[in-house]
């Protein structure tokens, strides 16, 4: 007779499976690429049989969680089947946590525990989606536009504070700047005669700078004090390397804290700098707008 406190808990790991189950098999369906899709609709098999081996135990029918199917489903589209299929990884190494305490009561977790570790290897192995051959092109363009134009709005906001003056000159330099970078991200993908496409990789190093140049002079046209559109622009800044090194650490199994702590150190280190050039241009050549 298994304990009530141990059945609880199957019922959970049960519910569980059955949701992924679910959640594998549309995003099989979704997955464009036939060797992933397969790959996809073999673990939801396994997914389910996970499922059936709790039933066994707990005599009790779950449903699947449809919230979660259907969360899952949408960031696939969004964000990529890969970020999904991580979140999936994420979640199935807190189960194996559960498992290994409910192990001790029914030898079938063990089975189960070797299984979900071998579907983490089969997602990595599968992994071959085209936005992520591209992220260090978009790597490229948000450094760019963070680095760089964080620290010429923080030059600019001491020097002219002028706010039309500032945005203005950000919105010229920030989309003379993604025209630049994806004309040299062409030439040099084209050169290197790779994987990548070198169209595909302008497009993605342009648009990832000119996203991240309006985000960050957006603060610029908003009726506020102009260093609160200055800490505005800081705080958008941190929030777009956040969420990139997020979405890294997820994909590639990078440290986010190193590589979020990197990111900021550099943008808002020259930012910092800029800030104070733009202090002595103003002092030295007494600049009045």
């Amino acid at each position: 007779m298994i304990d009530q406190a141990i059945k609880d808990r199957l019922i959970i790991a049960q519910r569980n499976e059955l949701t992924e189950y679910f959640i594998y098999r549309k995003l099989s369906h979704c997955c464009k690429d036939s060797n992933n899709a397969r790959i996809l609709s073999h673990i939801s098999k396994e997914e389910l049989e996970h499922h059936n081996i709790w039933k066994q135990h707990t005599g009790t029918a779950v449903k699947p969680y449809r919230f979660k199917i259907w969360l899952y489903y949408l960031i696939s589209r969004i964000l990529g089947i890969t970020f999904a299929i991580k979140l999936m990884e994420n979640g199935e190494e807190g189960a194996q946590l559960s498992y290994g305490d409910i192990a001790r009561f029914l030898p079938d977790a063990k089975a189960i525990m070797d299984d979900e570790h071998q579907h983490e290897q089969e997602l990595v192995a599968m992994i071959d989606e085209e936005r992520l051959r591209y992220t260090g092109a978009i790597v490229r363009g948000l450094n760019e536009a963070l680095v760089e134009l964080s620290g010429a709005l923080s030059g600019l906001t001491f020097a002219f504070q002028s706010k039309n003056l500032i945005a203005a000159a950000g919105v010229i330099t920030g989309l003379v700047m993604s025209l630049s970078l994806a004309g040299t991200e062409y030439l040099a993908t084209k050169a290197e005669d790779g994987r990548q496409r070198p169209l595909k990789a302008a497009f993605y190093t342009g648009f990832a700078n000119l996203f991240t140049v309006l985000f960050l002079v957006f603060p610029y046209f908003l009726p506020i004090n102009i260093f609160a559109s200055l800490g505005w622009m800081i705080a958008n800044a941190i929030v777009t390397i956040y969420i990139f090194n997020f979405y890294a650490s997820v994909t590639r199994g990078t440290s986010m804290r190193r590589g979020f702590f990197e990111m900021a150190f550099i943008s808002l280190g020259i930012a910092c700098i800029a800030f104070v050039v733009g202090y002595l241009a103003r002092t030295i050549w007494h600049i009045e707008i």
